[in-house]
């Protein structure tokens, strides 16, 4: 006998990955002439950024989609999983893009080239203010992992445009250019760190490992400390999608006329204490061994 007990959150948000890609990629081809114009590495590589941030989320609002779709008879548990693979994507994308960049200001610090700094500050002033908008937008929303990719995407330019606004002020008022590749490379090191963390909560998921957050001792303790219930085993823990936490367990009770309070008083537990709404449990009586 099998008891479940599921409530599954959607996890459309695609009015704001919408928007954040039409605003992005406008940007992006603004970003991309005045960095050819002005000469700067740190421009035309933000403008890269925006470009990729626009795929990225495209992709976002692909998966969007595609998560909101029902289960079917093949994909029992639904398309919630098509998030965390845009999330890995994304990622690895990102990386891509964090290579390109510090061979490219290897480069420009061998063999320096002029910058003009004016134009930098305010094509890099208006990327600033753009990359702001689209972040509120997508921070507002619940932090599944796709959103979690493209808002990764989006901050990885916004401190590209707050790079180029100083590359640009101090190239205009000192000349002294190795500034832009300089703070190009800071900004790969802080965007490759969250990349990395993106992509381990991604393969977290596709591993179906234990939420980060939750320990499976405590989780077992606490439920075998629930009225009625004797003992806990085969207890497993996994993210079934980016918002979803799901368990299974079997529990050994004194008396299975008594189960269905005891699995109210486990249902409630499970979401007060540790927020697992996507629960199945199966109960079994005290199994008895007579030595004759």
């Amino acid at each position: 006998m099998h008891d479940h007990v599921h409530h599954r959150r959607g996890s459309g948000h695609l009015r704001p990955l919408v928007w954040g890609l039409v605003i992005t990629f406008a940007f992006a081809m603004v970003e991309a002439v005045g960095g050819w114009l002005s000469g700067s590495l740190a421009l035309l590589g933000d403008a890269g950024h925006m470009a990729t941030d626009s795929l990225a989320l495209a992709l976002g609002a692909v998966a969007a989609l595609l998560a909101q779709r029902p289960a079917d008879r093949e994909l029992s548990f639904g398309w919630g999983r098509a998030e965390v693979l845009a999330a890995i994507v994304n990622a690895v994308f990102m990386l891509l893009i964090i290579a390109g960049i510090t061979y490219a200001a290897i480069n420009r610090l061998r063999d320096p080239q002029p910058v003009q700094g004016g134009v930098v500050m305010v094509i890099a002033a208006i990327g600033l203010l753009v990359n702001v908008l689209v972040a509120w937008a997508l921070h507002r929303g619940e932090q599944t992992l796709n959103i979690r990719g493209a808002l990764l995407h989006v901050m990885g330019d916004l401190l590209g445009s707050v790079a180029a606004l100083v590359a640009g002020a101090v190239i205009y008022f000192t000349g002294w250019t190795p500034i832009d590749p300089l703070l190009s490379l800071l900004i790969c090191i802080l965007i490759l760190i969250s990349s990395l963390r993106l992509l381990r909560d991604a393969v977290d998921v596709l591993m179906e490992r234990v939420p980060r957050e939750l320990s499976l001792p405590v989780v077992g303790e606490t439920m075998a400390a629930v009225e009625g219930v004797r003992s806990v085993h085969d207890l497993h823990i996994w993210r079934l999608d980016s918002s979803t936490i799901s368990l299974s367990a079997h529990i050994v009770v004194d008396d299975l006329q008594a189960w269905p309070g005891v699995l109210e008083r486990l249902r409630e537990t499970l979401i007060k204490r540790f927020a697992i709404e996507h629960i199945t449990l199966q109960p079994e009586p005290i199994q008895l061994t007579v030595i004759g």
